[in-house]
């Protein structure tokens, strides 16, 4: 019993195996009405989309959902963890299939939010360490122990240019010891600081016991097809990302399940063709079109909405925060992506579906 009063949660060996073999997660978006209430039938559909994409699990609560969803006024992150586990269990899915809660806040904060998240059933804690900036890496270390005696904890190193903080090597190497430290996201965008969580777990005691995935969605393919090399109490270790927990795969989902699937056939052969690399470019290239660099990421969720619109998953783009809009321009750069890159999109697929998850069944 953790602390005493409560049981800690595992995954289980199944859902341990898959996490470790790789697994698409998109980040799920918030759907909302045009005057910013929660869209039900829009949300339901997302969920339902991501499940029959063959997504090997959703990410609730996570910035993509906006974080906005736990202020007082919006009072809604129970309510989304709550309907997309509905979703998951009325679809019955036969295969592995993780349900990953985003974690904010302080201690206290977090502690609550793990406990709905475990409420309604979630498997993992995708733990933010966002708007913690006064806190030392010691503080971070101890609440991270605090939520992993609680259900399993998937650490998230998130860029500084949308509210995270570089950390230092030592800090994931402490961190990597945790246990019930199952996974950790790398969403730096910088291979400096994704090399450093690589190499602290590599260079922990849990090494086999953690999975790495790629957040840094300027660099999914590459990440995905790389090994990393270090060496490790005298003897050269080797790990691979192997799945991804990303917003860029809450769109075009269906060829993001295709995409790790071609990749898990081919990323042991040590001689890579270069159409990797060109895929690996144009899939940076939608990326930027749907992320929004060019503005400071400042159109990142607008973007993901934007698609989902042109789908017909979503009714609009509109954001809690009213001023979250799509940036000058970034329209017009979907559009390009569609134009250059018709491969990657799912339309087809999307279309096929679409009835059937918009409906109150």
């Amino acid at each position: 019993m953790a602390n005493g009063q409560h049981e800690t949660k595992k995954l289980s060996p199944e859902l341990l195996a898959a996490l470790h073999d790789g697994l698409v997660i998109p980040a799920h978006p918030l759907a909302l009405t045009e005057d910013r209430k929660l869209d039900e039938v829009s949300q339901r559909a997302l969920s339902r989309y991501y499940i029959a994409s063959g997504a090997g699990g959703i990410a609730v609560g996570v910035h993509s959902t906006q974080f906005e969803i736990r202020d007082p006024e919006h009072d809604l992150f129970e309510t989304v963890l709550a309907m997309a586990a509905e979703e998951v269990k009325r679809a019955n899915i036969a295969r592995p299939f993780i349900q990953v809660a985003g974690i904010c806040g302080p201690t206290e904060q977090a502690l609550q939010e793990v406990e709905a998240a475990l409420k309604h059933g979630y498997d993992a804690a995708l733990l933010s360490m966002g708007g913690l900036k006064d806190w030392s890496e010691s503080d971070l270390l101890e609440r991270t122990r605090r939520v992993a005696a609680r259900m399993p904890v998937i650490g998230f190193y998130l860029q500084p240019s949308v509210g995270g903080r570089i950390f230092t090597y030592e800090f994931w190497r402490q961190f990597a010891e945790i246990p019930n430290v199952v996974a950790i996201k790398m969403a730096p965008f910088n291979r400096y600081q994704t090399l450093d969580v690589a190499r602290a777990v590599i260079s922990s005691s849990r090494r086999d016991e953690i999975a790495l995935y790629t957040g840094n969605d300027d660099n999914i393919v590459v990440d995905l097809l790389t090994t990393f090399r270090f060496e490790a109490d005298g003897v050269l270790v080797e790990k691979k990302i192997v799945g991804g927990l990303l917003g860029h795969w809450a769109v075009w989902t269906r060829k993001a399940v295709e995409l790790l699937e071609e990749i898990k056939r081919v990323r042991d052969d040590e001689t890579i063709a270069k159409e990797w690399l060109t895929r690996a470019v144009q899939v940076t290239d939608t990326n930027a079109a749907f992320f929004d660099p060019a503005h400071g990421f400042a159109g990142c969720i607008p973007g993901i909405h934007e698609v989902l619109v042109r789908q017909g998953l979503m009714k609009g783009t509109w954001c809690l925060n009213p001023h979250e809009r799509l940036s000058p321009g970034q329209s017009e750069e979907i559009d390009r992506m569609y134009a250059m890159y018709p491969h990657l999109n799912d339309d087809e697929f999307v279309a096929a579906g679409l009835a059937e998850w918009r409906s109150s069944n």
